[in-house]
């Protein structure tokens, strides 16, 4: 009973500084540029000019506003431009490759973060772009190609807050602060029951013989045998996770900034069980065409990860 008590207070205590002294800050900054940028009309107009250009890739002007949030706000933040698709009669097509899209892109609630451990944001960023145009170009026409494509008239007009004076600054940079902050406490409890899991299986040598039992197969790939313990973290628990378990095998040196760029593709990304939960729930022709965009999702995730390896 002993040895579970600290597990948990040392499991907590790591959520918590992760949490609270890393992942809120660095949200709140970039959350309250990227709405003021969207109050100031910027991200219409980067909208505007980007659509017709990735239109060829299966993508409307909400699924490019949809990647933007992907890379600069949170996992999550895609739902609602998933949810207004939907309502605004995007066709089934459309919005599989862009969910596909915000599978494999790079998540910012994990990226900003870990620059903090040497992650390579601009390299991370190039190829999470590269990703999501592939999942969705991939979704677009082959594995979703038997969606219908039938739309009804398309409303693709942002609605946002505007910021004309201080005090529209101000309020803006306040309900920012305020989703920042419903985010890094939101990740609290998925970050304590996800490092109490792992500290346990790594107490008790689960993670030990798992990685003695792969080590032969990986050893064939040139794959490092200790990008187990955040994969598994990763598939299972998230994200948030998985940056909370490669904190501590960077402060310990298990892990070096080389190994982290080099499986970034693999490994930043909300492609994984409560990822897929979450974001699936925007809607319910969203929920319907998941399998078309996890297929499409995977080609993207490959093409990132093969990118970071050649790069890193």
């Amino acid at each position: 009973m002993e040895i579970l008590v600290d597990i948990i207070l040392k499991a907590g205590r790591s959520a918590v500084e992760l949490s609270l002294f890393v992942l809120l800050p660095v949200m709140v900054v970039m959350l309250s540029l990227m709405r003021l940028l969207e109050a100031r009309g910027v991200v219409d107009k980067v909208v505007a000019w980007l659509a017709p250009a990735l239109k060829p890739f299966g993508l409307t002007g909400l699924g490019v506003f949809a990647a933007l949030q992907i890379n600069f706000v949170s996992f999550a933040a895609p739902m609602a431009t998933l949810s207004m698709m939907e309502q605004r009669g995007v066709s089934n097509r459309h919005i599989a490759a862009t969910l596909a899209m915000v599978f494999a892109m790079s998540q910012a609630n994990a990226a900003f973060p870990m620059m903090t451990m040497g992650l390579n944001f601009g390299t991370t960023l190039v190829f999470s772009l590269l990703g999501g145009l592939v999942a969705a170009a991939a979704t677009y026409y082959l594995f979703g190609r038997g969606l219908s494509a039938e739309e009804a008239r398309l409303d693709e007009t942002l609605h946002h807050p505007v910021a004309e004076d201080a005090k529209g600054v101000l309020d803006v940079i306040n309900r920012a602060g305020a989703e920042a902050f419903k985010i890094a406490v939101g990740a609290i409890p998925m970050l304590v029951l996800s490092l109490v899991a792992v500290t346990a299986l790594k107490r008790f040598g689960a993670i030990d013989l798992l990685t003695q039992w792969l080590t032969p197969l990986l050893a064939l790939a040139a794959i490092d045998p200790v990008l187990i313990l955040p994969s598994l973290t990763k598939v299972l628990a998230g994200g948030t996770a998985m940056m909370g378990v490669m904190d501590d095998m960077r402060r310990s040196g298990q892990v070096s900034a080389e190994l982290l760029n080099a499986s970034a593709g693999w490994l930043i990304h909300p492609f994984d069980v409560p990822g897929v939960a979450v974001i699936i729930s925007a809607g319910r022709r969203v929920a319907a065409v998941w399998k078309p965009a996890a297929l499409g999702a995977c080609v993207g995730i490959g093409v990132r990860t093969l990118g970071h390896i050649l790069a890193a």
